[in-house]
């Protein structure tokens, strides 16, 4: 390491006084001109990070559904899955070291993790389309270069992208070719080869409206038009040319306000969807003709991939175990639905990605999506490997034939993280198979009535909860307070947690009625805020 080189390179990119950030499951994120000292040292660590694993490493640069003025970076692992925990912890380390302290902080990461420094390392980097995104990955060079890294820059791509890109890197190519045009024509052909069996619905099903948040998914879904066949018509909205990324658009704005976004207009029952600001989550929905607006999330994402999935598993009679992923937050008529009507396992894990994703490993075929749409669909490597020889070698052509259906669906799907582009391909596959409107694939389940209400307290650690953040160890006396709440209510549920970034415990209630929620939401809420130490003035209905 050459100690000269860092220390005057570190001095370019200055941590400012008093400055503490935490790399959390969406990494480092934070208002765009706090983040050179971060990105420059996430380059540091994504090189260190290489040189551990002999394997190439991605960073990329992005705040996802923040405002335009935020900015963010994460590190992606070898096998397109997100940054192993033990490194979350010395991200953080990195990041808060003060400048003198930063050699120290490097040696203690490389005995700990025992690095070898002579190692090579290689690093792709991607970057989002905020105005701050290309001055900020300029900083990851450096770091990576600081200690004697390789790089190779996609420049604008999603995030999805670039965790596919590395996941085909260190898999010599097996899962794909680490180029856009291998993205690209890797889903368009999955695509094509499936909607080949579908019998042609009428003109309006061909069409999609989507709004791309303003955000680089508008740019990449352009470069993959050409890719795409006839009879998928898409029309893009919110492309970035003329609004600021998130504002009043994409997928986080429609799911907290249940509301179309700006800038698309909607006639009734038209089939629209919405990305996030770096395309990894998606939400559909659609106008019915008396004008109301209606909501098809992550939950009723899933339910739709089940529904064919099981079918396609039952047709090639293997022993496959298949099981929803779903968080405290999903909505209790879905998980009703999945493990009533469809019969499938569901298991409730903690909120956060990585927490759905570990968990959906464990089976031959794990589906996952978190309500606000971040999802896919995971298939372990003996259910790949069968379904690709039954393709192969099977004589029984029904058999044979949903085989090949499996198998295009696993080289449609992103298995490496949630992408919009992806499951957006996935859903307007399956709809086309089973030949379902958008009203049909809503009408499998009406959602219960919830609410989402967060209360301000002093210190959210006093807030510790158990069974996947469904009940509330401490502070005492507040989960038997809930009980007693939801006692009160027909259908009802609710739990609270402590928020991962700010001091403030976010409180979700279902019930029968949207009224009967709110009063359950709101009483919950005063629980919490006598309970738990609010701040300010209790809350009020």
């Amino acid at each position: 390491m050459d100690l000269e080189a860092l220390r005057r390179c570190s001095a370019l990119h200055p941590k400012p006084a008093g400055l503490a950030l935490q790399y959390g499951t969406a990494g480092f994120r934070s208002r765009a001109e706090q983040l050179d000292h971060i990105v420059f040292r996430m380059g540091l660590l994504a090189a260190l990070r290489s040189k551990a694993v002999t394997a190439t490493i991605g960073v990329m640069v992005t705040a996802s559904h923040n405002p335009e003025e935020d900015n963010g970076v994460k590190l992606v692992d070898p096998l397109g899955e997100m940054l192993h925990p033990s490194w979350e912890e010395y991200a953080t380390q990195l990041a808060n070291a003060e400048e003198q302290e930063l050699q120290k902080v490097i040696t203690e990461i490389c005995q700990k993790a025992e690095v070898n420094l002579h190692k090579d390392a290689s690093v792709f980097i991607g970057r989002d389309t905020r105005p701050s995104s290309k001055k900020l990955s300029q900083s990851v060079i450096d770091g990576i270069q600081v200690l004697g890294g390789q790089y190779h820059d996609y420049g604008l791509v999603t995030t999805p992208q670039l965790h596919y890109m590395v996941c085909c890197q260190n898999t010599q190519g097996q899962y794909g070719k680490a180029t856009l045009e291998g993205y690209y024509e890797k889903l368009s052909k999955a695509f094509m080869e499936l909607i080949k069996q579908s019998h042609c619905s009428g003109e309006n099903q061909k069409h999609l409206k989507i709004d791309c948040a303003n955000g680089i998914g508008a740019l990449k879904l352009s470069e993959m038009k050409p890719y795409f066949p006839q009879e998928m018509v898409i029309h893009i909205y919110n492309d970035g040319t003329k609004e600021k990324l998130n504002h009043l658009c994409g997928a986080d704005f429609v799911k907290v306000h249940q509301k179309p976004p700006g800038g698309l207009d909607m006639k009734p029952n038209e089939r629209c969807c919405s990305f996030d600001g770096d395309a990894d989550r998606i939400v559909y929905y659609y106008k019915d003709t008396a004008g109301h607006f209606h909501l098809i999330d992550g939950d009723k994402i899933a339910t739709l991939i089940s529904i064919f999935l099981k079918e396609l598993l039952a047709k090639v009679k293997q022993d496959f175990k298949m099981a929803v992923v779903q968080t405290a937050y999903a909505n209790g008529n879905s998980t009703r639905y999945l493990q009533e009507t469809l019969k499938v396992p569901v298991h409730c894990v903690k909120t956060g990605v990585k927490h759905l994703h570990h968990k959906a490993q464990e089976f031959d075929v794990g589906v996952y999506f978190e309500a606000n749409g971040h999802g896919t669909v995971l298939f372990s490597k003996s259910a790949e490997t069968k379904i690709r020889q039954l393709v192969k070698e099977e004589k029984d052509d029904e058999k044979r034939e949903a085989a090949k259906m499996l198998e295009n669906m696993i080289d449609l799907i992103n298995q490496t993280v949630g992408d919009a582009v992806s499951d957006m391909l996935f859903i307007e596959a399956i709809l086309a198979l089973k030949g379902l409107t958008v009203q049909q694939w809503d009408a499998l389940y009406t959602d219960l009535p919830n609410r989402l209400l967060k209360v301000q307290v002093a210190d959210r650690r006093v807030i510790d909860t158990t069974d996947a953040e469904r009940r509330a160890l401490t502070p005492p006396g507040l989960q038997e307070k809930i009980d007693a709440l939801v006692k009160k209510y027909k259908l009802s549920r609710a739990f609270v947690r402590p928020s991962g970034t700010e001091d403030v415990v976010r409180i979700y209630a279902e019930a029968d009625t949207q009224e009967n929620a709110d009063a359950l939401a709101h009483e919950v809420s005063l629980a919490v805020f006598h309970l738990a130490g609010g701040k300010g003035a209790p809350p009020q209905p």
